[in-house]
């Protein structure tokens, strides 16, 4: 499947802030295989100070952390949603994270994009990342 082209997205002033805003990220498929870009990154946040998150179907924890079946139930407050599902898997999720209503910042990693459900979440107040990465940004930016 090609990935759509992005046309909405943070710049790289507003990652900054977006990074400076952040504490706690909900990483929506985060496997708990070591060698999986999912599982490095979200080890990579977590020895940059970030708390994560897992979101993940099966496990108890990931990285030390309680895994949640979904965005929905997890019980506190939530920075930012960092996406490593499937495209067709990211409406679902954008839309869990605007009915929240605690989520500042959606997150789609690098080789996703879904502008439609990008354009929804902009349009709730969230902050939207597409097709980037977030150990790369965040490596680059500090």
């Amino acid at each position: 499947m090609e990935c759509e082209f992005p046309t909405i997205n943070s710049k790289s002033e507003e990652i900054i802030e977006i990074f400076k805003n952040t504490k706690t990220i909900a990483i929506a498929g985060l496997s708990p295989d070591p060698s999986k870009a999912s599982n490095m990154v979200a080890a990579y946040l977590q020895s940059a100070g970030f708390k994560i998150v897992p979101v993940y179907p099966k496990e108890e924890f990931i990285l030390g952390e309680k895994v949640y079946r979904t965005i929905s139930e997890i019980p506190f407050k939530i920075d930012m949603v960092d996406i490593f599902r499937k495209p067709d898997a990211i409406a679902q999720i954008v839309d869990e994270a605007i009915q929240r209503g605690d989520v500042d910042c959606v997150w789609f990693q690098l080789g996703l994009a879904n502008n439609e459900a990008a354009l929804k979440a902009k349009e709730a107040g969230l902050k939207v990342v597409q097709n980037k990465c977030t150990k790369i940004e965040h490596r680059n930016l500090f």
